[in-house]
């Protein structure tokens, strides 16, 4: 690599689990000498293929694979890759700006760095990384070496396309160090919601720093006290060509999945199932035909922690958000007609879950919608936790009618899409929740005065 090289690749194993994710790096040089790495990873809105949904069958119908590349070369963009890619797009001014947006990022994160040194005198980065790997290392290590020696176990059932999907794990903590075993997970499927290992692994060191030191920043040194593991070719581990597109949708189950082990060994310290991301894909044309190939998120509740209510409409294990819904209604042509709280739909416990919302969209672009849905909580409610009872399911409808949370429809122009998202786990018996709690939710609007009574008991008037 030389100065002015950019190199990239969105190959799902390779990098952040599907193929709908560029990973862009960028070698920093400092004069004649390689210093560090710069490196962005962002959801391009199109890559060919189907377009980003669960359905493919394969990693090949899910678009354009690019391996590791040399796609600038000492500032120079290799502009037949580029042709290459918009002629397999469906919007390549989008795809590829955000591409150049990637390589101009990386461009200054360099820029950065070198004045960083400058500023304090560095001619290398070795001591001061080293510093902090080690530190973090040991900051982890010794959250860890707190919590009681031991095996422990947990598993559920999530919903897979054709058939529910079994997840199971075996945390083994010994010392200041974890191994995480997924033996006894349900084998890889041949729809799009399988899960590269680094991205199963990711969730799984999110979930101990979460537990830990959550505030470290993210290097090597919060990895390396935990191992992770998983049968070859389950769905936590899929060998190429099994498709990955919606490997989220299964991914952010590995938290929950560990924090459900964790009950036994540090069960203060957990949190209950939240009501987690939900995607729908929108490709087609606008009113002014031009085409869309975009994402539309939303979320459910997040679940309740010892002590802490878990907020509405809050994404989790993830941190994604959407742009202001004027925004996303001028870019598509699909109308927001509602967007409200679900009174009631967050599990009852000592501490509350966070409530669910309803969305309703309406198709005014003047021409048919392609929707891909990839969402979960659909079967199987958010857990709660400690004795907290579940949250609410999350339901899709066109027109009234119900659909497949994980498949491909068409919305024809005034279509309606309807979309309930759940809300998360409770946390502890419902019966401990102070009946101050209580009013106070009634106030917010999150607990009616019927589900008061249900959930809790208690009779407010």
């Amino acid at each position: 690599m030389r100065a002015g090289d950019v190199i990239a690749t969105n190959d799902p194993w390779q990098g952040s689990g599907h193929i709908y994710d560029i990973n862009v790096m960028r070698p920093v040089f400092k004069g004649e000498r390689l210093i560090g790495y710069t490196m962005s990873i962002t959801h391009l809105p199109d890559i060919g293929g189907l377009g980003f949904s669960a359905t493919a069958r394969q990693v090949f119908e899910e678009g354009l694979r690019i391996p590791v590349w040399r796609i600038v070369e000492q500032g120079q963009v290799d502009h037949k890759l580029f042709d290459l890619i918009a002629a397999n797009v469906r919007t390549p001014a989008q795809t590829l700006g955000d591409l150049h947006s990637n390589i101009a990022c990386n461009e200054v994160g360099g820029r950065l760095l070198l004045e960083f040194m400058a500023e304090a005198g560095l001619d290398d980065l070795e001591a001061i990384a080293d510093a902090i790997v080690e530190s973090s290392e040991q900051a982890i290590r010794g959250k860890i070496a707190e919590m009681p020696d031991g095996v422990y176990r947990s598993t559920f059932d999530i919903e897979g396309v054709h058939a529910p999907v079994r997840l199971a794990c075996a945390v083994h903590i010994q010392g200041d160090a974890v191994e995480i075993d997924f033996d006894g997970t349900s084998a890889a499927v041949d729809v799009a919601i399988n899960v590269p290992l680094a991205y199963a692994k990711a969730f799984a060191v999110y979930t101990f720093k979460c537990i830990t030191v959550p505030g470290l920043p993210n290097n090597q040194g919060c990895v390396s006290p935990i191992t992770v593991r998983a049968p070859s070719d389950c769905i936590l581990n899929p060998l190429a060509p099994r498709p990955t597109g919606g490997r989220h949708i299964i991914g952010h189950c590995v938290t929950p999945l560990l924090m459900g082990a964790l009950t036994q060994a540090v069960p203060g310290e957990v949190q209950a199932d939240s009501g987690m991301l939900n995607l729908v894909n929108v490709q087609g044309k606008n009113d002014r035909d031009r085409e869309v190939s975009s994402i539309f998120f939303a979320c459910g509740g997040f679940g309740a922690m010892n002590g802490v209510d878990g907020y509405p409409t809050l994404p989790s294990p993830t941190n994604m958000t959407g742009v202001p819904i004027e925004v996303w209604e001028d870019l598509t042509s699909m109308t927001i007609l509602r967007k409200r709280l679900l009174p009631d739909t967050g599990g009852a416990g000592r501490s509350r879950g966070g409530v669910g919302q309803e969305i309703v969209m309406r198709n005014d672009s003047g021409h048919p919608m392609t929707l891909s849905c990839l969402a979960a909580m659909t079967d199987f409610a958010p857990r709660g936790f400690l004795g907290g009872s579940p949250g609410s399911l999350r339901r899709y409808e066109i027109n009234g009618d119900a659909v497949h949370p994980k498949g491909r429809h068409l919305l024809a122009p005034g279509d309606l899409l309807r979309i309930v998202e759940p809300g998360g786990g409770g946390f502890g018996p419902p019966g401990e929740r102070a009946p101050e709690r209580i009013r106070e939710d009634i106030r917010q609007g999150f607990v009616t005065l019927e589900g008061a009574l249900r959930d809790y008991g208690v009779r407010i008037e």
